[in-house]
């Protein structure tokens, strides 16, 4: 009888590290249990991916694509990796797309930005989850403005180098057509206004009417942009503005002509923006692009010249450029205002 006590409590600790040798060397998996829409996608529109892993040790972390058309690291190339919560659960915002895979990952594991395949398991890869998009569709807001259609931006988004949040309802055209976009605080947090059309509209006159935006504390930056989506991780001079901010430069002029990319010199005319009503215009032709801005409008009785310049070097070639005209919040928690700002565009027009 005692031997045999002796023997049970010998082979106890053996039990008990079997169990806990086995629950440590458990294959490692991962699971995508919240399902995403299936859209064919955009740097645009966003929703959430999340889901649990099993085997995974200190360290490890979870990276996501989304495909259209090829896949696409998310939520951004900036920040690619998804760290795993102490329940195994991890979750993340990305971009829509078709189809959506998630990647356990050992610790230093440097994912690439697109991919024309999921990778197989190796190379730093434990374990692999790719799923069809599922779940409602994200409706889009369309707004009339100026005789186009226009999208409202909706859902987080990489801008000027942070992740802005949109609201679509921050977007809105009044009883005499003018646009209205506001940014605005709620519950902490500071919701930004973007439309774009839903076209894109190639070489021509681009003319835009703005009231007064003498009124931008630090933080607001007003723009009127071209930008081609598609070609937007493929060049860098696919894109060009007009900008009405101090880009957190508080002793800098307060507006700007730019090609992108704008850190090279000669792709920027900074300018000083007067207070009151200004008319914003570029004329884009095959490797030329004019801007100018008046002071009032064309209909007023000799518009005052603010600004002007011509760019003739690495000027874009319209391929899917969209106009954008954009609200956005620029390193706002560096700044004491905390009040809503709001710019109002009365007209824009479009002459081939």
């Amino acid at each position: 009888m005692h031997s045999i006590f002796g023997v049970l409590l010998s082979s106890l600790p053996v039990v008990l590290l079997g169990c806990h040798t086995a629950q440590r060397d458990l294959k490692p998996a991962i699971q995508i249990t919240r399902v995403p829409t299936a859209s064919l996608g955009g740097p645009r529109v966003m929703d959430y991916m999340g889901g649990k892993v099993t085997g995974a040790k200190a360290g490890d972390q979870v990276v996501l694509y989304a495909l259209s058309e090829v896949w696409w690291i998310q939520p951004f190339k900036n920040a690619g990796l998804t760290n795993i919560q102490p329940d195994s659960t991890w979750r993340n915002s990305t971009h829509l797309g078709t189809d959506y895979a998630a990647l356990l990952v050992e610790p230093g594991y440097r994912p690439a930005l697109k991919l024309g395949s999921i990778p197989p398991l190796g190379n730093g890869v434990l374990a692999t989850s790719i799923v069809k998009g599922s779940g409602p569709a994200i409706v889009q807001k369309t707004i009339h403005f100026s005789g186009y259609d226009w999208i409202a931006q909706g859902a987080d988004n990489d801008t000027a180098g942070e992740t802005q949040s949109y609201d679509p309802n921050n977007a809105w055209v009044d009883e005499k057509g003018y646009l209205h976009l506001r940014m605005n605080e709620r519950d902490g947090h500071w919701y930004c206004a973007e439309i774009h059309t839903t076209r894109s509209l190639g070489y021509g006159t681009y003319q835009f009417v703005v009231q007064d935006t003498g009124h931008l504390d630090p933080s607001g930056t007003f723009r009127i942009f071209a930008y081609d989506l598609l070609l937007a991780n493929e060049r860098r001079n696919d894109e060009l503005d007009i900008e009405l901010s101090r880009w957190d430069d508080l002793k800098g002029k307060n507006a700007r002509y730019v090609l992108q990319p704008y850190y090279v010199p000669k792709h920027v005319a900074k300018f000083e923006a007067p207070a009151g009503e200004l008319t914003h215009t570029f004329r884009w032709e095959p490797g030329e692009v004019s801007f100018r801005t008046l002071q009032g409008t064309v209909n007023t009785l000799g518009p005052k010249i603010v600004s002007e310049k011509v760019f003739t070097e690495d000027v874009p070639t319209p391929a899917n450029h969209k106009i954008y005209i954009d609200l956005l919040d620029f390193l706002h928690s560096r700044h004491t205002a905390k009040l809503p700002t709001e710019v109002v565009i009365e007209k824009f027009d479009y002459q081939p």
